[in-house]
């Protein structure tokens, strides 16, 4: 069936491997006709891809379906994602909204889109999360400099907070032949930089292929993987989103350190700094690992960034096990945090335990670890105080400014220039103030000037 003339647009909630979903999602519809559209266009279709994560994901989705409606009464309206396997129900109630899909369905939305109007009752597709056996594949277009490519789905860990093995299913990979394929298709637009998503990374392995001598299922690991990628010409840059510390190997760290492509720059959950919190959380470590991580990634990158997941108020957490956790991180040479309130989650173990912490004692602790974080970032900009690194230049802002970032993850801000957008360029970094680095951009003379990174903007971003 052909959508010729047909237009649709997008809004993604959450994380960069919805980010990266919904560009397949756009792809396919694209090639059956569809234009794509901005958001706010008033286009016959639109889809929201929705996030579980979000503490208040039916008033979030109600306000985008209402905006969308607002510029299109008519407008097709489609919902998928891990809120819409999660509370398919829920958001059946919400008034405009023609079809919800779940986890399995999301990529055949074509067959569920209807042009003879609004549907009368809102359609409800998807299965069994535990029928969610199969891997699709996915990678972010759009931006010029940064691709988010998909290479692994689902879960298999518990933690008793989360709902995302509820939502994607278990875990499941791509293969690496199609992971360094998609790499290669990346490569070949343009894009100088690959951000490697997935709900747990380290955990890439389940391959698909069967060995025609042993007729055995082969199975790979993550170092494999990016072994493989580092391989791709036309890359300059290759990131990994987030990793657990547990499956963050010591060869994984000796092959970063060492690579060509793949960027001094970790993300590693953490979630408590206390042993027992993190027992209750069903963590599969404790925190001498993660101390084990850190000074092992320091030892072979000292000029690497890191960054650190942290919930505060998880219950039973008291005081001394924040502090404990307060002073843990203080004592580990990372560079940011990204702190997360704890918020209830239905069918979680967390949501019937004892030892509520109080919402108001929950958010002055989130408070003081967004200060220490604040905190860490100012002594990681002064351990890379002239210093000399190359900034990839990304898109102009609405100010009028264009970003990049160094190697490590510093980010710089420059006033925009079309010819510098998806260039690297050498820069040396020189003062702090209190807006951040005042660095200075040697590429060439015409460009010898001083530009700013913005201190706030460093200390909550992350690829």
């Amino acid at each position: 069936m052909s959508f010729e003339g047909k237009t649709v647009s997008f809004h993604t909630l959450g994380c960069k491997l919805n980010f990266s979903e919904t560009s397949t999602i756009a792809r396919l519809m694209q090639e059956k006709g569809f234009q794509k559209m901005p958001f706010d266009s008033g286009a016959d279709v639109c889809v929201i891809n929705t996030c579980s994560v979000t503490e208040n994901a039916d008033k979030e989705c109600k306000q985008i379906v209402k905006s969308a409606l607002a510029k299109n009464p008519d407008t097709f309206i489609a919902v998928v994602g891990c809120y819409a396997q999660l509370k398919p129900d829920e958001i059946s109630n919400i008034e405009g909204v023609d079809v919800v899909l779940g986890a399995s369905e999301k990529f055949k939305l074509l067959n569920y889109i209807n042009f003879s109007g609004k549907n009368v009752h809102t359609e409800i597709h998807n299965c069994e999360i535990s029928d969610v056996h199969t891997f699709v594949d996915s990678f972010s277009v759009g931006d010029r400099t940064r691709s988010f490519l998909k290479v692994q789905d689902g879960c298999d860990y518990s933690c008793t907070f989360c709902t995302i093995p509820l939502a994607r299913g278990k875990s499941r990979s791509d293969t690496i032949e199609n992971a360094v394929s998609n790499a290669k298709k990346i490569a070949a637009s343009g894009v100088k930089e690959i951000v490697l998503t997935g709900v747990n990374l380290g955990d890439f392995g389940y391959g698909i292929d069967i060995d025609t001598d042993t007729k055995k299922r082969k199975e790979y690991n993550f170092l494999d993987l990016i072994t493989e990628l580092d391989k791709v010409e036309g890359i300059e840059r290759i990131r990994i989103s987030s990793i657990e510390p547990n499956l963050l190997t010591n060869e994984v760290i000796e092959f970063v350190a060492k690579s060509k492509r793949f960027m001094p720059h970790f993300h590693i959950p953490l979630q408590s700094g206390n042993n027992e919190i993190l027992a209750k959380m069903k963590r599969r470590y404790k925190r001498e690992l993660y101390q084990d991580r850190v000074a092992k990634i320091k030892e072979l990158m000292p000029h690497c960034c890191i960054g650190v997941d942290v919930i505060v108020g998880f219950p039973g957490e008291t005081i001394e096990h924040f502090t404990d956790t307060y002073n843990f991180i203080n004592s580990l040479d990372v560079s940011y945090l990204h702190v997360f309130t704890y918020s209830e989650r239905d069918n979680t173990e967390a949501i019937e335990m004892k030892g509520v912490v109080d919402y108001a004692e929950r958010k002055r602790r989130n408070k003081m670890l967004r200060i220490l974080s604040a905190k860490k970032l100012r002594h990681f900009y002064e351990q890379n105080l002239n210093k000399e690194y190359t900034v990839l230049f990304e898109h102009e802002n609405k100010n009028g400014i264009m970003n990049g970032f160094t190697e490590n993850y510093i980010k710089i801000v420059y006033p925009f220039d079309e010819k510098l957008v998806n260039q690297s360029h050498t820069i040396s970094t020189k003062t702090i103030t209190e807006d951040g680095f005042v660095s200075e951009l040697s590429c060439s003379p015409r460009l010898n000037t001083f530009i700013f990174s913005k201190l706030c903007s460093f200390a909550v971003k992350s690829p």
